[in-house]
């Protein structure tokens, strides 16, 4: 069971918001589904006004988000963020002075006391960063096992919004859409946080991530550049990682001796060459190794699936 609680809040009485519910919704709509429409992530979506957000029912949610044992729980928050010397805060929109919200610390408490498998915060607000480094003890991190965290930007850091929707969110749904996935259509928190750290410049804002898990976690899968049953095939190719597969001008189609077997065979090449899997070897292009009757080999990436299929884990 793998449940998600989506929460995006627009509706601030003295400083609205203006992208977050509708970032909400695309967060929701995205992690419902695997790209092949079967089923993904049992949503709960919180928007405003229409669920009359307040902190006490914003707080019960997320309590009972983390309830039960569930494979995977998952929280988004799109909002306004606070911080003071307590720690950080998701603003609310019944916020007042010295009441601005949720503190993160007690959301962490949720979240590293949780019986679910494995946990997931994902934040889009001002001071994000603060989440796992609470104010009120000595530990340098606090991230129970399982927990992962993936934010905006640092603590001391704000948010920004761009085109009516924050430039955070709109980079994970890129990246949720397959510009995170690995050559088996996985994609997870590590790979999410690697597509929006490389897609920000080095004076925008800084997403941070934290986390303290010893499994693989897959947030969403879309169909692999590569059908799997392709992708076992490249230890029928290269008897060893170090080997090299010898080609002729009997590979390429356009040639009047090509033989239908190895052309098949080269169309699974040419695929891997595509992905980063296999380089001709002294050639340009896997076109001109065949008709110059020259090799191609496994690149490092090559050798790490070549290992994943010989040890049946692929």
């Amino acid at each position: 069971m793998r449940k998600a609680l989506i929460i995006g809040i627009d509706n601030y009485p003295k400083s609205p918001l203006y992208g977050c519910v509708r970032d909400a919704i695309e967060m929701s709509n995205v992690l419902e589904k695997h790209s092949d429409g079967s089923p993904n992530f049992a949503v709960k979506l919180l928007t405003d006004p229409n669920d009359k957000l307040t902190k006490g029912t914003i707080k019960k949610a997320i309590d009972d988000l983390f309830k039960g044992d569930a494979d995977v729980a998952l929280l988004y928050f799109s909002g306004h963020g606070f911080i003071n010397s307590l720690g950080g805060f998701l603003v609310t929109p019944d916020y007042s002075a010295y009441d601005e919200g949720i503190s993160m610390d007690e959301i962490l408490s949720y979240a590293n006391n949780s019986s679910c498998k494995d946990k997931i915060v994902i934040l889009d607000c001002c001071h994000s960063g603060a989440f796992g480094s609470p104010k009120l003890n000595n530990s340098v991190a606090q991230l129970g096992d399982g927990l992962s965290v993936l934010t905006a930007c640092r603590s001391e850091e704000v948010a920004i919004e761009r085109g009516g929707q924050g430039i955070f969110t709109s980079l994970l749904l890129d990246a949720l859409q397959g510009g995170a996935a690995d050559l088996r259509g996985h994609i997870t928190p590590g790979s999410l946080y690697a597509y929006v750290d490389e897609a920000l410049g080095a004076w925008d804002q800084r997403p941070i991530f934290k986390t303290n898990v010893s499994r693989f976690t897959s947030i969403r899968r879309i169909t692999p550049k590569i059908p799997l049953e392709t992708l076992r095939k490249i230890t029928e190719y290269f008897d060893t990682p170090e080997s090299e597969h010898k080609l002729t001008p009997e590979y390429e189609f356009t040639e009047k001796s090509a033989v239908d077997e190895k052309v098949k065979i080269f169309k699974d090449l040419q695929k891997f060459a595509s992905v980063g899997l296999v380089v001709p070897v002294d050639e340009e292009h896997m076109y001109f190794a065949a008709m110059n009757n020259k090799s191609c080999r496994l690149t490092a990436l090559g050798f790490q699936y070549w290992r994943l299929v010989s040890e049946n884990k692929l």
